[in-house]
């Protein structure tokens, strides 16, 4: 029985379908190795990360800005949507999310000099017309010029200074902000900002 089992792989293994199976079992696993050899360097020359270097942080900086947001009703808040509810007692209801995109200028007259744009969104997310808030306040002529700085916070009498880009990079602190006028088409806020930043 252990002849005729040894004559029938030895069959097996000479016919010329099964023969050219085992050769190209044999480049496949040679195939292998070479891939197996390469991807190991790879693995020892490639890092997920840069050499580690000392810190040396630049001195801290702190600024204050001082300047008067201007909005126009209808043309600069934008609605995008609101709750469906029942009952509101509030001019604003709850759950409405506006888009802003007002003008920043250097006081609180009409034609007084203009030094940049604020964009964002807020949520009104309380019954009492509270609000989060999302503001990026953008600077395009003076010192501050192309940077920015990034506002996320409740709608209370002081927000959040978060981050910013150009000069603002990295940013923290808060922003003071005062209603001057408040009416049925515009609205002029006063705002004092104190950032620290590198």
């Amino acid at each position: 029985m252990k002849q005729k089992f040894h004559y029938l792989s030895s069959t097996f293994l000479l016919h010329p379908r099964n023969y050219s199976k085992a050769k190209t079992m044999r480049g496949t696993s040679v195939l292998s190795w070479i891939l197996i050899i390469c991807l190991s360097q790879v693995a020892v020359r490639s890092q997920y990360y840069s050499h580690t270097l000392p810190y040396h942080p630049r001195p801290l900086v702190v600024t204050h800005l001082h300047f008067y947001m201007h909005e126009f009703t209808g043309t600069t808040a934008v609605v995008l949507t609101q709750a469906n509810i029942t009952s509101n007692n509030s001019s604003v209801p709850f759950a409405t999310l506006v888009a802003i995109n007002d003008l920043l200028r250097t006081g609180p007259e009409p034609d007084s000099e203009r030094i940049g744009n604020v964009q964002g969104i807020a949520l009104l997310a309380g019954m009492n017309a509270s609000s989060t808030q999302y503001i990026d306040f953008g600077f395009n002529t003076g010192k501050f010029n192309g940077s920015s700085l990034s506002v996320f916070s409740r709608g209370e009498a002081g927000l959040a200074v978060v981050g910013g880009r150009g000069q603002f990079a990295m940013a923290t602190g808060t922003a003071l902000f005062n209603p001057i006028l408040i009416n049925a088409t515009n609205v002029i806020i006063e705002f004092n900002f104190t950032v620290i930043h590198y």
